[in-house]
């Protein structure tokens, strides 16, 4: 899906959930080499704060990126920055929603800025912002 640059309105939304799995935190610890065991060995977990495993920030803030690159804009985006709060952590089974919602429009530049969330179940784990470049009709 793409939402061009000409049709993007400050407000437009957009979301994506998914629910974590062990195998995406053993796969996101292979992938990243972040194999910190918080992330995947249960016994370790159960001894910090969390009391068990939890995904990988990065993890979760890379939903973001199916938003930002699916959705809205969608396919074509280019990403420039994103900054990211860590509220809470994700547990093994919880549902993640990652929404995207302009704020702002740079059209000399075709860029985009979005508000950016985590959430799950309603509570806000992670937020930020992105700015990227939109595609264009006119490119």
């Amino acid at each position: 899906m793409t939402v061009y640059f000409e049709d993007i309105k400050v407000g437009d939304s957009a979301e994506y959930a998914k629910t974590i799995t062990e195998a995406d935190i053993l796969m996101f610890a292979a992938v990243s080499g972040d194999d910190n065991p918080v992330h995947i060995n249960q016994e370790y977990a159960e001894t910090t704060p969390f009391q068990t495993r939890i995904a990988h920030g990065m993890l979760t803030a890379s939903l973001i990126s199916t938003v930002v690159g699916t959705r809205l804009p969608g396919n074509g985006t280019i990403y420039l920055s994103q900054s990211t709060r860590f509220k809470a952590p994700v547990r093994i089974g919880q549902t993640v929603t990652a929404r995207a919602t302009v704020v702002e429009i740079f059209p000399d530049k075709k860029r985009v800025k979005l508000a950016t969330q985590c959430l799950v179940q309603g509570k806000v784990i992670l937020d930020g912002e992105s700015l990227v470049i939109a595609p264009s009709r006119g490119e």
